[in-house]
C-alpha cells in the first residue's frame, strides 16, 4: 500500500509540516505525563480510525511503560477499572473534543469540570492542544491513506 502523497517530498508541505511537527515535539515536553499523552493520542486515533497513529501511539505507549491490558482497554475505558480518575477525565475530554461534529455539542461543562479537578491550567492547555493536534494529524494521514505497521519507537521525535 502506498500513500497518496509524500508530504515531505513537496517543498511547501515539507516546510509547513516541519513547523507542525515542532509543535508536536513541544507537546511531548509539556507537563502531561508521557503515558497519559499516549493514551489520549490513542483514543483520539481510535475514534478517527487513523491506522498510522494507532500503530505509533500503541508502540510509544508500550515504550512508556503502558501494559497490554491498559492499551487494549482504551477503546472501552468507561467499563475498565484500570484507569485512574484523572486518566478517565482526560479520555472523556478527548472523546467529546474529537466528536464535535457528531451533534454532541462539544465539550460539556460537566466534562470540563471533571478534567479541571485533576489538571492545572498549564496541563489543561497541553491536553486541549494535544487533542487538537491529534485530530489534525489523523486527518492528514487518513486523507492521504498513509500506510501503517512500520513505525519504530521514537521515529518522529
Amino acid at each position: 500500500m502506498d500513500a497518496r502523497l509524500n508530504y515531505f517530498a513537496a517543498p511547501a508541505a515539507g516546510k509547513a509540516l516541519k513547523h507542525f511537527m515542532a509543535a508536536g515535539k513541544a507537546l511531548k515536553e509539556s507537563p502531561l505525563p508521557a503515558a497519559l499523552q499516549e493514551l489520549v493520542a490513542l483514543r483520539v486515533s481510535q475514534i478517527n480510525g487513523c491506522a498510522v497513529c494507532l500503530d505509533m501511539h500503541t508502540k510509544e505507549a508500550a515504550a512508556a511503560g503502558e501494559s497490554a491490558v491498559r492499551l487494549a482497554l482504551v477503546a472501552a475505558w468507561r467499563e475498565a477499572t484500570v484507569f485512574t480518575g484523572a486518566e478517565r477525565a482526560a479520555l472523556e475530554l478527548a472523546e467529546q473534543a474529537t466528536r464535535v461534529a457528531d451533534g454532541a455539542g462539544g465539550v460539556s461543562d460537566e466534562v470540563w469540570g471533571r478534567v479541571a479537578e485533576h489538571y492545572d491550567e498549564e496541563q489543561l492547555t497541553a491536553l486541549v492542544l494535544l487533542v487538537s493536534f491529534m485530530n489534525t494529524v489523523n486527518r492528514l494521514n487518513i486523507i492521504t491513506q498513509q500506510p501503517a505497521g512500520d513505525y519504530r519507537v521514537g521515529q518522529f521525535h
